[in-house]
This record gives C-alpha cells, structure tokens and sequence, in this order.
C-alpha cells in the first residue's frame, strides 16, 4: 500500500512529530509527550491534523431522501446548519462505519446540499457505497477526501483561541454555535479572511472545533492557529492522545468497538438506527430482525465500559472473564491520565452487564478486577 501523507505533514515535521501508520496515513503518534498532550486538551487546548478523514458531498434534489436510504439514521429530519452521527450500515446490519453529516445551506438552484464525514480507513470504502446506493435518486456524490484538509482545536479555552482568528463583528457566530453544529466562519489567516466551514464537534470529550479547509491553505491555519496562541495555550496533539481522549469520552473507534461484524444494538448504538423512519434503507430488514431477537439487550453481548478496581490495565482482544470463565473481551483499555486508574470498554454477556458486576480481565495469565459502569469514564465540567 501507497502511504499517504496530510497537507500538514511537513509541519508535522518541522515539530518533531513521531508518525505511526493509520488507515494507509502517516500521521503523528505524538510530538513530545503523549501524557502531556493527553494533559493539554483537558486544562487548555489541543491542535489536532485530521485530514485522514474523508469528505463526501452529496447535493440533488434527492438529497435527504437519498440518505434516508442509504444511512440508518432519519438525515431529512436535520435541520439546515445542524450535524448528525449516524451509521452506514450493509444488507445484513453489519457497520461499514460510522460517520457525521452536515446539512449545508440549499445550493443556488435550491437543491439540498450535505457532508459527510466518514473515518480515515474507510473513506474510500463509504465513498464507493454511497455512489453505489445513489442509483435510482437525482444526487450527485462527490468524494472531496484528497483536496480537503480538516484541523481541530480542542479543550476548554478552544473558543477563546478561535475568536482571535475572528473578525469581532462574527465572533457571534462562534460562540451561539451549538454543539453538533456547523457555520461558515471568517478566518483572518495570512493577513486576509476567508469563510472556512467551522463545527462544533470533535472526538475528545471537549468543547470544541473542526476547520474544514483546502489543503493549500491548511498550512497557513495551522500556523497561524499556533502563533496567536501564548505558552501552554495551545498544544499539538497526536493519535495517542486522540486515542486516551476518546476512551475516557466514552466514544467508539471503528475497528474497536464498530466492525462488520457488530451491529448498532451491541454497540449501544440503537437510538442511532431509525427503524421507525418511511422507506427502506440498507439494512433495515436485518436490523429490524436483530432488534426483535434481542441483540445487546437480552441476547449476545453488550459493549460496557470496565473500571480498573487494581494498578494493571487491560488492552484489546484480552478475554474478560466471570469466575474464570470467558465472558467477553476488550476492544480498548489503557491507564487513564485523567481519572488515575485503568480504564477499558468491552463486549460482555448481556447476563453480566449490570453497573456494579465485578469482572476480571485476563492480563496474560493473571485475573484482574474491574467493575462495569456507565459509560462515558469522563464528563467535561459546563
């Protein structure tokens, strides 16, 4: 495989960044100290590269109708400047990926305008899907991944940084922003501003933002977010931290959590999936059929999340066990900086899944205890 590289990949550079492969990407792990970074986004503020992510459009007539069909989730309910989490799901319930998509303003010709936002890995594989299942619909999908670049500021002070980019006269439109939400946002960067779609998302735990940008101009934002920044404002962020980030928020990654092989209901995922909503849509039927038997309610496994009772952390694919006797298995563990003790999210029999019920986790031979409880680990002080 070809690896791929960010618009921002010589910046990375520039600050020491260590890289690790992901999704065919060579992206930074972290740039000194992922405990730091990890540190920054809760106290201050993290600058994070996700430009591995993907971008597809979807505009026509049939737009919301179209992506009714083609994601589990009731698109044509969102209002215009409004975000969703969805899924995209294939015949039999399996999870392609999990996404976000925007409802833009209405084009020129007042045809509905979307984004998607797809994960690095599958990308190139939702972008296929989505132009397969738009046979039948007056839509246009068009893939933006390989021009479009995506920087996210992260962390309590993540506002207070961004306006400084912002005209005074629009700083409204950056603090009214909601979360799940997006706005066209002038950015003063290299002296002059440019509209820049701004949302209010991220995969921290934290207020926040994501830019989307150019890649030509992606540079020249990360500069210039890094220099109106004063020491320990704002921080560079890697996948490591990302990674810490998103476990203690309690937030899937596919791959983990998500796969073919999962279904939403597993993953407590199933207010994600509008059964209820007109019309078919791509799995609707093994979905529905999922549901009835039971799946991560009284049949199955359920994904819960496991706090550590000892010192030793669980990781991925451990067996975790009642008794001694397997009952399910980690899909992401570690030491959580911010609360102190191990961490970890697992599917587990639904028999043992009840806040409270001890566990161990089998550490290479040796059981350690962990106790289920509600998931997210972390909740950011408002």
């Amino acid at each position: 495989m070809t690896e791929k590289y960010t618009a921002l990949y010589d910046e990375h550079k520039k600050l020491g960044a260590s890289f690790t492969d992901f999704g065919g990407w060579q992206m930074p792990l972290k740039y000194k100290s992922e405990l730091a970074e990890h540190h920054a986004v809760r106290n201050a503020a993290g600058l994070f590269d996700l430009s591995h992510m993907g971008e597809v459009w979807v505009t026509g007539p049939d737009a919301a109708a179209f992506l009714d069909y083609a994601l589990v989730g009731k698109i044509s309910a969102m209002a215009v400047g409004k975000a969703k989490y969805s899924l995209i799901c294939n015949e039999d319930g399996g999870i392609i990926d999990d996404l976000i998509t925007y409802r833009r303003p209405a084009a020129e010709d007042g045809n509905d305008v979307f984004l998607v936002v797809p994960n690095a890995g599958n990308a190139a594989v939702v972008a296929a899907a989505l132009a397969e299942r738009a046979a039948g619909f007056d839509v246009q999908v068009v893939d933006a991944s390989a021009a479009t670049s995506l920087i996210a500021v992260q962390g309590p002070r993540a506002q207070e940084l961004l306006l400084r980019l912002v005209p005074a006269a629009q700083h409204p439109l950056v603090t009214e922003l909601k979360y799940y939400a997006a706005v066209e946002v002038p950015l003063l960067v290299g002296g002059a501003g440019q509209d820049l779609l701004l949302a209010r998302t991220g995969y921290t735990g934290e207020d926040g933002f994501e830019i989307f940008v150019g890649n030509s101009d992606a540079a020249a934002l990360w500069q210039a977010l890094l220099a109106i920044a004063e020491e320990g404002e704002l921080t560079p962020a890697g996948l490591a931290s990302r990674d810490s980030l998103r476990l203690e928020a309690g937030m899937p990654l596919y791959g983990n959590e998500l796969s073919l092989h999962g279904d939403p209901f597993s993953a407590g995922l199933g207010p994600v999936v509008a059964l209820s909503k007109e019309g078919d849509f791509v799995g609707k039927a093994a979905l529905a059929a999922k549901k009835e038997a039971g799946a991560g309610t009284t049949s199955g496994r359920r994904l819960v999340g496991l706090k550590g009772l000892g010192r030793r952390a669980g990781r991925s694919h451990y067996p975790v066990l009642k008794d001694g006797n397997v009952v399910g298995e980690v899909t992401s563990g570690q030491p959580s900086p911010t609360l102190g003790y191990p961490i970890a999210m697992a599917y587990v029999d639904v028999a043992f899944t009840a806040i409270g019920t001890t566990l161990d986790i089998d550490l290479r031979g040796k059981a350690e205890p962990f106790e289920v409880v509600d998931l997210p680990f972390y909740i950011r002080s408002r």
